[in-house]
């Protein structure tokens, strides 16, 4: 049996890509998944038995509140949360980045990270125990991964990480980040319009020749939620095809 089953597990950005991965993994190990994401459509994950979804905007801390409430009365008290939602920001540089964009970018990666982790922290901190996973980046670590908003918020998304698991460490609570390279996943799309030519030169410039599949990164998920990986606290573990060797 595994040991996520019957583990209730909150994903954002469930509705695709990294997160809808994510939450087909956790299913597929029996666990209960709430996805939660601004998108309506959660695909192939409603159909199953186990899954409830909740659309709404996240940088709002009255609807992180109603997404954990909703949450609970579903399924119970929340074990495992994804800190999966993200948005790019088209590589701006700062001269092409408006205070707009600059804020919607935050608010998506960062603020609302924040705010539905310090809805559940609480009820975590109160069980004892608690598994948080946030989703950084190659770009929490050096340019060249996003725009100026974007290596900002992944660069405070890895800060945000480590302060966590400093901070909530010695209350039963388990606290990392993962940082994706070049996953193939419809947030990168424009990478692979036209002739490709961007996402062949991504490949190319990453050590391995290849992009990585979000199933790939939800499998690494898993290890990093289990018990065998009970004593990793604030890592940023990279999944990156050896982009960060360079």
């Amino acid at each position: 049996m595994s040991e996520f089953q019957g583990k209730v597990v909150l994903v954002t950005g469930a509705a695709s890509g990294i997160g809808y991965a994510q939450a087909m993994a956790f299913l597929e190990a029996g666990s209960f998944v709430f996805g939660v994401d601004i998108q309506e459509d959660f695909g192939a994950l409603s159909q199953h038995s186990n899954f409830q979804s909740f659309s709404g905007d996240l940088s709002q801390v009255a609807v992180c509140q109603e997404v954990v409430n909703v949450c609970q009365q579903q399924f119970g008290d929340i074990d495992i949360l994804l800190n999966t939602a993200g948005i790019l920001d088209e590589y701006k540089t700062i001269e092409e980045t408006d205070i707009e964009l600059w804020q919607k970018i935050l608010a998506t990666n960062l603020t609302s990270m924040f705010a539905i982790t310090k809805v559940i922290i609480p009820q975590m901190v109160k069980n004892g125990f608690g598994t948080i996973i946030n989703m950084a980046s190659v770009a929490s670590f050096v340019g060249g991964g996003g725009g100026i908003a974007y290596t900002s918020a992944k660069h405070a998304v890895a800060g945000f990480t480590k302060q966590l698991a400093l901070d909530y460490a010695d209350k039963g609570l388990h606290i990392n980040g993962l940082a994706p390279g070049a996953i193939q996943t419809p947030m990168n799309a424009a990478d692979f319009a036209g002739d490709g030519s961007m996402a062949k030169w991504v490949a190319d410039e990453t050590p391995m020749k290849r992009w990585a599949q979000p199933e790939e990164v939800a499998a690494v998920t898993l290890f990093l939620a289990s018990e065998q990986s009970c004593y990793m606290q604030g890592t940023i573990l990279p999944i990156d095809g050896g982009w960060l060797l360079k």
